[in-house]
């Protein structure tokens, strides 16, 4: 299936097809979030907002950006969203999306990728173990206000 996919840069037109997925998976839906991340990551030199597209819908979005020295770590590509259609998943969309980012991020110079993922998200976790990713060397921390 992933032989028709093709990964691109997202355009405003994605956008809403990008919001649907979002929502379908999350549950919650968040345009002004994907607006702003938007604007932000496809605008930066640093930041990348790939999609995944098939007969002209998009199946699957990748977010991350190049970030350095934040607690002291050297630079890093980090994946911030990851989302792939329930029947899309299983077919390696979600993998030849991490893929060209992970290209992209080494181009940047880079070679470590990380993200966070959610304990009891564990088809995602499975997902990212798959791709090689473990455990790093930080720890989140954080507090309830």
């Amino acid at each position: 299936m992933t032989s028709k996919i093709k990964i691109r840069h997202a355009s405003r037109d994605d956008l809403e097809q990008i919001i649907t997925i979002d929502t379908q998976i999350s549950g919650v839906s968040k345009p002004d979030y994907w607006q702003d991340a938007f604007k932000q990551y496809n605008n930066k030199p640093s930041g990348y907002f790939l999609v995944a597209e098939a007969d002209r819908q998009i199946r699957g979005f990748v977010l991350g950006e190049v970030r350095a020295w934040e607690f002291g770590s050297p630079p890093c590509g980090w994946v911030f969203g990851l989302n792939v259609l329930p029947d899309e998943r299983l077919h390696g969309t979600g993998t030849l999306l991490l893929d060209t980012l992970c290209a992209y991020f080494q181009e940047a110079g880079v070679n470590i990728v990380r993200t966070m993922v959610r304990r009891q998200n564990r088809e995602l976790l499975a997902f990212f173990r798959s791709q090689a990713m473990m455990a790093g060397p930080y720890l989140e921390l954080e507090k309830e206000l």
